[in-house]
């Protein structure tokens, strides 16, 4: 009889440094993924519920858990995708269409992600995606190689000053201010607190 793979998911991967960590806990349990991917880790069979218990409170002390149920194993992938797209790529996609995007990659109406999105994570998906942008943005401005006008072009943004006013409306300060003050008061949030 041949063995079925088992694919777990994981809440709260956000870069390829959470792949590593899960991949070193995974051992730690007596486990060897075939593969593990942001969100995701794939296995050559089922673990006993004592091992996947021990696993989960294992990844809890990282910052991660096990996820079961499929309406947060969508949340998570939608997470992750957002995520890899504004955060884990060399140019963000100008052209991208989120809302056909997600639709095409997880294989939902995106009315239906949408809503599922705002009913779990209390927040729009929009808000989210502006969210996960204005952290970028800080990263941007805290390393401080690129102009605002090339920031907003980066992004996807129409003009820098439709950048600036939605930084303003999120984070409370320009561009401009929040750099003058980040050193000495402000902070990054993690992504996955977002």
């Amino acid at each position: 009889m041949k063995k079925e793979n088992i694919l777990l998911h994981i809440k709260n991967m956000v870069c390829p440094r959470c792949i590593t960590t899960v991949q070193k806990l995974m051992k730690k349990n007596g486990l060897k993924p075939i593969s593990i991917t942001l969100g995701t880790a794939l296995l050559l069979e089922e673990p006993d519920q004592a091992t996947l218990d021990e696993l989960d409170k294992s990844l809890q002390a990282s910052g991660f858990k096990l996820i079961d149920d499929r309406k947060s194993r969508i949340l998570e992938k939608i997470k992750t995708l957002i995520i890899q797209n504004i955060h884990h790529t060399d140019q963000f996609d100008l052209s991208l269409n989120w809302s056909s995007y997600l639709s095409e990659e997880l294989g939902y109406e995106y009315k239906y992600l949408s809503g599922l999105f705002s009913t779990t994570a209390g927040i729009t998906l929009e808000q989210y995606i502006i969210r996960q942008k204005m952290e970028k943005v800080k990263e941007f401005l805290i390393y401080d190689e690129l102009s605002v006008k090339e920031i907003a072009f980066r992004l996807g943004y129409s003009s820098m000053a439709h950048l600036s006013s939605q930084f303003k409306k999120i984070i409370g300060l320009t561009p401009t201010a929040f750099k003058k003050t980040v050193k000495s008061h402000l902070s990054r949030k993690s992504l996955d607190d977002l």
